[in-house]
């Protein structure tokens, strides 16, 4: 892996659903000191109604224009020098135009996570619209890891001890 200074305090995480991006996202942030950016969150609170209404009732289409807005959004304040960890939703990074947008202005760290912890962390949910079957899920999450690869950095998420993890990342060489 080539590594190259990035020029804004950007710390993006990035992964399948369930993956852990938020509850690490936290607690990263807080170690940090920055303030914790969830995308979804922001969409949500932005558009009254939980993610997987706007998929329902607009389509994914939809929900990807105004996910794209809310990371241009976000990345305008790293920009401007507001040092922030932003969680992306699963399929965020894999969009080649928010791809574009976090290349060059931060670092986005992967949080793999194997494909059976992230069923044993779904159970039977269905407020996740691209979880909902089981065959698609795994194809979708086959797919997007090739995507997911491009990160600046990869964790490894075997295990679910929040703060060994947060250590692994606040370890890598840009700290």
């Amino acid at each position: 892996m080539t590594l190259k200074l990035k020029r804004t305090p950007g710390l993006y995480l990035v992964g399948f659903m369930a993956s852990g991006k938020t509850t690490i996202g936290k607690v990263l942030a807080d170690h940090l000191g920055w303030p914790l950016h969830d995308i979804d969150h922001d969409i949500e609170a932005q558009e009254g109604m939980p993610v997987a209404r706007i998929f329902d009732e607009r389509g994914e289409a939809a929900f990807r224009d105004l996910e794209t807005k809310m990371i241009a959004k976000r990345v305008r304040m790293v920009q401007s020098g507001m040092p922030s960890v932003v969680v992306l939703g699963g399929g965020a990074f894999v969009q080649p135009r928010n791809f574009e947008l976090l290349e060059n202005n931060g670092v986005t760290v992967w949080l793999d996570c194997p494909l059976e912890v992230v069923r044993q962390r779904l159970g039977d949910t269905t407020n996740r619209p691209l979880a909902r079957n089981p065959e698609l899920l795994a194809r979708l999450y086959e797919d997007r890891r090739p995507l997911y690869s491009r990160a600046d950095f990869r964790i490894e998420i075997s295990e679910d001890d929040i703060d060994a993890i947060v250590n692994r990342i606040l370890a890598l060489p840009i700290f």
